[in-house]
């Protein structure tokens, strides 16, 4: 059995999350608009900066990244316009589903689940029709993959009236990102995955080409409305209710990332994920995402060996302590995710790891 106190998360997301960020949204409450908040979102601010590596501001949402998908496409996106979004797997296509509800016209270039979107792929669609926004999953958690964001970027910016939405909830921090230098016009995020925070809180870096697009919309709705959301971040506040105690606990996180550093980080995660593509392919099991775009992140293994992935994760949970993925979607079972992000460190990897040997030998 586990020699830990409760059971440990091995998920792609909700991450685990250090007992010192878990106390610090512990301290006492203080008030959304008062002299102590402004000076803590300020602090956050600066920091989250920092780590977009974006001149511009980044806005802070209580809520999960989802509804930052809704803000994009209602603020960047007119009403006699159309958006593509680059689509292949559970999430990237959610994300096209939203636009779809929220009244928006949307193409798509679809692939096979597994596959990335190229550059080539972007400029031939760009070329057939004029897009207000192209949205693209920078880290598809479903699947392992990561887009080559940088490449699209520099495709979309040929294009003067197309803005670049980018989705990277399960790769900021985790894996390399760098809003300004790559073109990207909306950088949304949330709290749960690679930044290693609980669930509840969102953030976007946004440019101030996607906050001149949104003045020419009428209808942004309320709660996503960046026109809102950067009134008050002028005053160092937010328009409603913040998530104060995640906040607390984010800007001591940010605290911590800064110390190991971004790229440090990065350079982390990318040894997390060489070292659980040997033990996958050592082991007998495939990899199934595109070869040169797995994910930093998150590893979904093949499951070439046929086990049992519900039994592994009831031995994972009973006799090692972790709560285990099976799988996401219409891949489930089929193959099984393991996500080395956040402040996982190769010691806890090289455990859940063994634990899978032992379930498999037992």
């Amino acid at each position: 059995m586990s020699r830990f106190d409760h059971k440990r998360l091995f998920l792609p997301g909700p991450v685990e999350v250090r007992r010192e960020i878990l106390e610090a949204q512990t301290a006492w409450m203080i008030g959304h608009r008062t002299a102590e908040f402004a000076a803590l979102f300020a602090r956050l601010q600066g920091k989250l900066k920092r780590a977009f590596f974006t001149d511009s501001r980044v806005y802070v949402s209580g809520s999960s990244g989802s509804g930052l998908w809704e803000g994009a496409v209602r603020c960047g996106v007119r009403d006699d316009r159309k958006v593509l979004h680059l689509t292949g797997g559970a999430f990237s296509e959610r994300w096209a589903d939203i636009s779809r509800a929220n009244g928006v016209q949307v193409d798509c270039v679809q692939v096979d689940w597994g596959k990335a979107h190229t550059a080539d792929m972007v400029a031939a669609a760009l070329d057939e029709a004029s897009y207000d926004a192209v949205c693209a999953v920078h880290n598809e958690t479903s699947t392992g993959v990561t887009n080559p964001i940088r490449e699209i970027g520099a495709v979309v910016k040929q294009h003067d009236d197309t803005l670049f939405f980018v989705d990277t909830v399960s790769g900021f921090l985790g894996t390399e990102l760098r809003v300004d230098d790559w073109g990207i016009d909306i950088a949304l995020t949330s709290s749960q995955k690679a930044f290693a925070l609980p669930p509840g809180i969102a953030f976007a870096a946004v440019s101030d080409r996607l906050l001149e697009r949104a003045k020419t919309i009428a209808h942004r709705g309320y709660y996503f409305d960046f026109l809102t959301l950067e009134k008050s971040l002028l005053k160092n506040n937010t328009p409603s209710t913040p998530p104060i105690a995640l906040m607390v606990a984010a800007d001591m996180q940010m605290d911590a990332i800064l110390v190991e550093g971004v790229e440090a980080r990065w350079a982390r995660h990318r040894a997390m994920r060489d070292a659980t593509h040997a033990w996958a392919i050592e082991r007998g099991f495939g990899l199934y995402a595109q070869e040169g775009f797995r994910s930093d992140t998150v590893t979904t293994v093949a499951n070439s060996l046929n086990i049992d992935v519900n039994a592994m994760g009831e031995f994972m949970e009973n006799e090692i302590g972790f709560a285990m993925d099976k799988g996401y979607g219409k891949i489930k079972g089929a193959t099984f995710r393991l996500p080395h992000m956040g402040d996982v460190t190769l010691e806890t990897l090289r455990e859940v790891l063994d634990g899978i040997d032992a379930f498999m030998a037992y």
